[in-house]
């Protein structure tokens, strides 16, 4: 049987499926094109990423494919339920990258608060001439630890990001719409580890009592932080998507930015991908990385193996 890994799979992953008897490529196959080298190659397990869109003209086209894959959390490149009802498996490895994502978030945090994002704009252009007056600039951060984290999406990666913060000494609040309370575990390096119980509370009320706010929640038809939500935030909050781009209204973030409700963004997701708008990406008070929560190669070693396996207890 062979395996087309579109959108790349980590060598792990490559080893456990051809140890299983699978052929697998890892062509990087053009999207118009895809249909076509599916059926030409008689392909039976189609992997992708966020590159590469499973659309319905291609599951009807290509009948020999079993499973579609994904390798990550968020499915909404593929038409799951569409494939389903055609008698395809549709597999995702929700658990992989939580933690890489969660580092993400306090990387973003952590520069947010001390401007590192703008700080390494600025240290190459002037450091060598305004030295002083650089030091000047960003001579006002603060700490987080002892400073209230808001996590919007309290599933798996929104536990992670609170394992983070509390090993670090900030309070934790959340939101989750099907998550009344969950017990958070924080492993330390000595095999010892506390348990936290974390009751859920309304949104409203973790958007007016948070100092910094994350977002972990899938694509929504609206947004979910929008100039409303802003409104209910504390003056100079410091706020992280790294969930999906389009569930904060960018335009009322950076509007808040300028009025100085927010006092930075980190983003990692953006509304319009792959060419976010020229606005976010100017603007000195936004740490910006390039969608890369999950690239991590310890997260792309999981997802591998976790699809191989996934895979192979399918079809074996």
């Amino acid at each position: 049987m062979k395996v087309l890994a579109n959108d790349g799979v980590s060598e792990s992953g490559i080893k456990a499926l051809e140890n299983a008897g699978f052929e697998v490529l890892t062509t990087t196959v053009a999207q118009e094109q895809l249909t076509n080298y599916i059926n030409e190659n008689q392909i039976d397990v189609l992997l992708v990423r966020s590159a590469t869109t499973v659309r319905k003209d291609l599951i009807d086209a290509c009948e020999n494919l079993k499973i579609i894959g994904r390798g990550g959390v968020g499915m909404d490149n593929i038409d799951v339920d569409y494939a389903r009802s055609k008698g395809l498996h549709v597999i995702n490895t929700p658990a992989a990258s939580s933690q890489s994502v969660a580092e993400l978030v306090f990387a973003h945090l952590f520069g947010g608060v001390r401007f590192l994002h703008d700080s390494n704009r600025n240290m190459p252009l002037d450091g060598d001439t305004k030295f002083k007056a650089l030091k000047k600039n960003y001579a006002k951060g603060v700490e987080l630890r002892g400073k209230t984290l808001g996590i919007i999406g309290f599933g798996r990666i929104g536990r992670e990001v609170a394992k983070i913060a509390l090993g670090i000494g900030m309070k934790v609040i959340a939101s989750d719409k099907f998550v009344g309370k969950a017990t958070v575990k924080v492993e330390f390096y000595n095999g010892q580890f506390i348990n936290v119980e974390i009751e859920t509370e309304p949104m409203k009320d973790v958007l007016q009592h948070a100092d910094f706010i994350t977002l972990h929640v899938p694509a929504q038809k609206e947004y979910v932080i929008g100039e409303k939500q802003f409104n209910l935030m504390k003056d100079g909050i410091g706020i992280v998507n790294a969930a999906r781009g389009g569930v904060i209204d960018e335009v009322a973030l950076i509007k808040a930015i300028e009025s100085g409700k927010v006092a930075f963004a980190g983003l990692d997701t953006f509304e319009q991908e792959p060419t976010p708008a020229v606005q976010v990406l100017m603007n000195g008070r936004v740490s910006l990385t390039p969608h890369i929560g999950a690239a991590t190669n310890e997260a792309q070693d999981r997802i591998g193996t976790e699809l191989a396996d996934q895979i192979i207890s399918i079809l074996r």
